[in-house]
């Protein structure tokens, strides 16, 4: 959406810098539940000693698992979204979202120190993912929607957080290994972190609404009124004519030429669209 000379100022250029947090907690805990894919595979692809043989447990190809069921929600989500957004309010798509993503990283780092069976922990393991990504299609999709009505910088700063998140997640891996740290306290790391990430982003998201700035643009039923105005301000004059003089728009009516005699149909402040020339 094109800014408007009447907008108010975004002072301290915060609702750029929420867009920014928003962005990056869009992607940020997923991007770290990837990068504890070492401790995952730690827990499930054991092997032990048995008489000086290795003993190796059944394979349960976590990467390939992970990649398949972080993609099929997100499919899928990002239809549902399209078609039911305007059912379900956009504070409950994105708030919700992000509730729901912060209680299943508060699970997953609880799981870190408790004892689980193989097979029970994959299964899990397989379900929380299958919900990130879930909550996570919804909330990108919503927040792209949100950030499309402001002017076209702040889907660039949105986009730019997007960005940071993957290199957040990268350094904490270097800092992980060059540290040398047991996969099960780097895991602990890369699950509280988003926890912390994903409640900024939620506590950004509910100031939002306050600023002034985002006010302005975001509420939707008056940014719909401005471009419907902005497309009726560029409507011809003279809607309506014929053969003997010309009829003249008016608000919410057509006015003729004395002696002519204008029928019309009418759409809203439109005007006339379809004379009927008596003769």
């Amino acid at each position: 959406m094109k800014g408007r000379t009447d907008a108010p100022r975004d002072r301290g250029w915060l609702v750029g810098i929420i867009f920014f947090i928003l962005g990056l907690g869009t992607l940020l805990p997923w991007n770290f539940f990837m990068t504890a894919s070492m401790y995952f595979n730690s827990r499930l692809n054991k092997t032990e000693w048995s008489n000086g043989t290795v003993v190796s447990h059944k394979e349960y190809y976590f990467n390939n698992w992970m990649t398949l069921l972080s993609q099929l929600p997100l499919l899928l989500c990002t239809l549902l979204n399209s078609f039911f957004y305007q059912r379900i309010s956009e504070m409950v798509r994105i708030a919700g979202s992000l509730v729901f993503i912060f209680i299943l990283f508060i699970l997953t780092a609880i799981l870190v120190k408790i004892p689980m069976e193989e097979d029970r922990f994959f299964s899990v393991t397989m379900a929380t993912i299958w919900f990130i990504n879930s909550f996570g299609a919804v909330l990108q999709g919503s927040l792209f929607g949100l950030v499309g009505l402001l002017p076209q910088k702040y889907s660039a700063v949105f986009m730019s957080g997007q960005g940071l998140a993957g290199t957040f997640a990268a350094i904490a891996m270097l800092v992980s290994i060059a540290s040398d740290t047991d996969p099960e306290t780097a895991a602990l790391g890369y699950f509280i972190t988003p926890c912390v990430g994903t409640l900024i982003t939620l506590l950004s998201y509910l100031l939002l609404p306050r600023l002034e700035f985002a006010q302005f643009y975001l509420d939707k039923s008056r940014s719909y009124e401005v471009e419907t105005a902005d497309e009726l301000l560029k409507v011809p004059g003279e809607l309506c004519g014929s053969p003997g003089g010309a009829v003249r728009q008016s608000r919410g009516s057509c006015s003729a030429v004395p002696g002519e005699l204008c029928g019309s149909l009418r759409l809203g402040n439109i005007g006339c669209i379809y004379p009927n020339i008596s003769e």
